[in-house]
């Protein structure tokens, strides 16, 4: 399959490490370090309510690690779904930044696309 014919459901993370709105800002550290991850959907449920970043838990050090993780996610999130091409998906990552993209079908969280998840598609298809 060409670059050009991926979509998210191509290249996303199925198995997800997920946090909810309830939990520490210390746990959501924690789980992100002992996994080497950048990133946490914050969920409820299946249904994804934002997005906590491991610089997010940097940033409100030290007292802030007893907050609660809905205290300081991120709520406004750009979400792909599993048809999303590649080239929609690096656009919105150049335009916005963002490094990691959930994607979602009615609202309900079942991936997550990472510049890792492209790096490993451009590397397969060399």
């Amino acid at each position: 399959m060409s670059l050009s014919e991926l979509r998210a459901k191509d290249v996303m993370i199925r198995e997800l490490l997920t946090i909810t709105p309830e939990e520490r800002v210390a746990a959501a550290r924690l789980r992100m370090v002992r996994n080497n991850i950048g990133a946490l959907p914050v969920v409820e449920g299946d249904i994804l309510v934002g997005i906590i970043t491991h610089r997010d838990t940097t940033l409100v050090e030290p007292n802030g690690l007893l907050l609660k993780v809905r205290d300081i996610m991120s709520k406004n999130i750009i979400t792909i779904t599993k048809e999303t091409t590649l080239k929609e998906i690096t656009n919105i990552m150049k335009q916005t930044g963002f490094q990691r993209l959930p994607v979602v079908e009615n609202k309900k969280l079942v991936g997550l696309v990472t510049q890792s998840c492209i790096i490993n598609a451009i590397a397969d298809s060399l």
